[in-house]
């Protein structure tokens, strides 16, 4: 049986996992109306993520989408730590304010978060999805027993071989387009940079799993032709950035249409680890700076505390403003809306 018979969908289409824009109001839309819902929770801690579920489902008897970040823990490192936070201290200081003291592990991998696995087999999403990387394999069985899909992102060939050896249900071949935190399983390793289709061909020859297609793919067109290529389905995230369900403020939904701001780049300086970004002025800050960046997640902790700074002055520029490489066609109006006329487009195209 196939994912969009096994998860009753009307049509081959996901709304990608954006943590920090993704809601369970958006969610619960896209899953009402035929789509996958999914809500972010890698940042969310387990009672943050335990009452996100509840909201969706009270919204929602369909299946969510729970994602989870696994990767490896920070390696922490003084004198990096404290060498960053004097860079940005001047930047600070313009919007009177200073830099945190110390920096934090703000997000706790979900590779080591017991707790957090128990909660998923209490709440049963119906599919629970991994990024960075993969958690123990008992985990794994788990909480496929307890009723629940597992999906896990790949960036190669290598990964999802490695996602498929651990058992997951899909693999997520996310192309270079894609938005937001590249899901490579080391960081540090060289990334071949694979082009969502191309990558979306290879992994549907070299696994067994079903392929889902993610990176770029804005309309049902792109849909498609992701198909096409020998996807089952097709996840979409920037293409719901600005829907009204969306929690992305102000400054980032006009950051979404500022040519200025693109194209999106691939850059670590936010968190600690590559992810596209529109090209604001908290990117532009890090690539002059271009000091040694603390670790994932600790990075992203002064980059979120200059971000506050910022946006209690009216400037929006220094936030994480996440987009895929297809952001010029962002939509506006309702997810439900958004993920119909995709629909309706694929249908079209499918002809």
């Amino acid at each position: 049986m196939d994912l969009v018979t096994r998860l009753g969908l009307k049509w081959p289409l996901f709304q990608a996992p954006m943590a920090g824009v993704s809601t369970p109001e958006m969610a619960a839309a896209v899953s009402n109306a035929g789509g996958l819902g999914a809500l972010g929770l890698g940042s969310a801690g387990v009672e943050g993520a335990r009452a996100m579920l509840r909201q969706a489902r009270a919204l929602t008897e369909r299946p969510i989408n729970a994602n989870v970040f696994c990767h490896a823990p920070a390696v922490r490192d003084a004198d990096v730590e404290a060498a960053w936070l004097d860079a940005l201290a001047p930047t600070f200081a313009g919007f009177d304010a200073k830099p945190p003291e110390a920096l934090h592990e703000i997000y706790q991998s979900f590779a080591v978060d017991r707790a957090m696995c128990e909660m998923f087999l209490e709440e049963k999403p119906g599919v629970v999805s991994l990024h960075f990387g993969l958690p123990d394999e008992g985990w794994i069985k788990e909480l496929q027993a307890a009723g629940n899909l597992v999906f896990a992102s790949a960036t190669s060939v290598a990964e999802a071989l490695a996602c498929q050896t651990a058992g997951v249900d899909a693999v997520v071949a996310q192309g270079i387009e894609a938005g937001g935190h590249r899901g490579a399983f080391d960081p540090d390793a060289e990334d071949a940079a694979l082009p969502t289709l191309a990558l979306v061909r290879l992994l549907a020859e070299a696994v067994e799993v079903p392929v889902i297609a993610a990176g770029g793919l804005m309309d049902g067109a792109d849909v498609a032709r992701a198909l096409a290529a020998g996807a089952t389905v097709a996840q979409l995230g920037t293409a719901f950035l600005d829907s009204a369900e969306s929690a992305a403020d102000a400054g980032y939904r006009a950051a979404l249409r500022d040519e200025a701001l693109r194209p999106p780049v691939l850059t670590p300086v936010l968190s600690g680890r590559p992810a596209r970004c529109l090209q604001n002025k908290y990117v532009a800050l890090g690539e002059q700076l271009g000091a040694r960046l603390p670790d994932y997640p600790v990075a992203y902790d002064v980059a979120k505390a200059l971000n506050a700074a910022a946006k209690s002055a009216g400037e929006a520029g220094f936030g994480a403003q996440w987009a895929g490489a297809g952001v010029a066609r962002v939509r506006q109006g309702g997810a439900a809306e958004i993920l119909q006329a995709i629909g309706a487009e694929l249908e079209a195209a499918s002809a």
